[in-house]
């Protein structure tokens, strides 16, 4: 009888055993249980890097549930990559020739095509660089490297070539152009003295303490930089895209891009009412 008791005893002590632990895991699955994250690849020019990047962390204070990826480069590189099927959510290009090339293949979602912001074109050279004043210096004999941007890919390097051309130079310095993949590749090349002159966007020069600024280029030398974005039709997450693209048009997006040289229109504070 006493065996048949100690017996029972013990099943009873080990039914509530894993009665408790079934219970824990229960509660710890409802305490650990987190709502679904929202994945978001956004392809972008290679020279919205620093301002995304920080968009990216204002926007996931209020978003943060949406886990935002960036795939930078050359906006003509991004739009291949789009073309052959690459994932990507949101493309914003450097140039309007890439996002028209994808408009008219039926790749955007309709209405959501719109502009980011503006850019200008600068000619840098190293900090410590004495020798090139203007775009005509260009031609003289002592500078032997002048980095652009691959004008088939890189819209930087397309606008160059324009101002080039529109100054009666492209045709002088040619021998000394050295070609970039973007135009970051631009920059660096200048800052670290492989090249004597560089073209580059205000915002990159902006970034960077290696370089100065020894023109601006005229707005009237080259076609209108203007950063067009988009929500791509292949995204899987069409609604959430759509939500980032409308806040990169918002006031806190563009106090940050602004922060970084981009030429936004911002809206003024109205004025206090009498």
């Amino acid at each position: 009888m006493k065996r048949r008791q100690f017996f029972a005893f013990i099943g009873i002590a080990v039914a509530s055993s894993l009665l408790a632990v079934g219970l824990q895991l229960f509660d710890s699955s409802i305490v650990t249980a987190q709502p679904n994250t929202t994945n978001l690849l956004v392809s972008a020019a290679a020279s919205l890097k620093d301002g995304l990047e920080e968009i990216k962390t204002v926007y996931q204070q209020s978003k943060p549930n949406v886990n935002l990826s960036y795939n930078f480069g050359a906006s003509g590189a991004l739009q291949q990559q789009i073309e052959q099927g690459a994932p990507a959510d949101i493309f914003i290009s450097a140039g309007k020739k890439q996002m028209d090339a994808l408009e008219q293949k039926g790749l955007l979602v309709s209405g959501t095509r719109t502009n980011l912001a503006n850019n200008s074109l600068v000619l840098v050279v190293p900090s410590n660089s004495t020798g090139v004043t203007s775009f005509n210096t260009l031609a003289d004999a002592k500078v032997k490297k002048i980095a652009i941007g691959e004008p088939r890919s890189v819209p930087a390097g397309q606008y160059g070539e324009q101002v080039l051309q529109k100054l009666n130079l492209l045709q002088t310095v040619k021998p000394k152009l050295v070609y970039a993949n973007n135009v970051r590749q631009v920059l660096a090349s200048v800052e670290s003295g492989n090249a004597d002159a560089g073209l580059v966007y205000a915002t990159d020069a902006k970034i960077s303490d290696k370089v100065k600024v020894v023109v601006v280029a005229d707005d009237k030398s080259h076609s209108p930089i203007v950063y067009p974005m988009a929500v791509l039709k292949s995204s899987k997450n069409v609604d959430a895209a759509k939500e980032f693209v409308q806040f990169l048009s918002s006031e806190p997006a563009k106090t940050v891009l602004k922060k970084y040289g981009f030429i936004v229109q911002v809206s003024k504070a109205p004025a206090p009412s009498r």
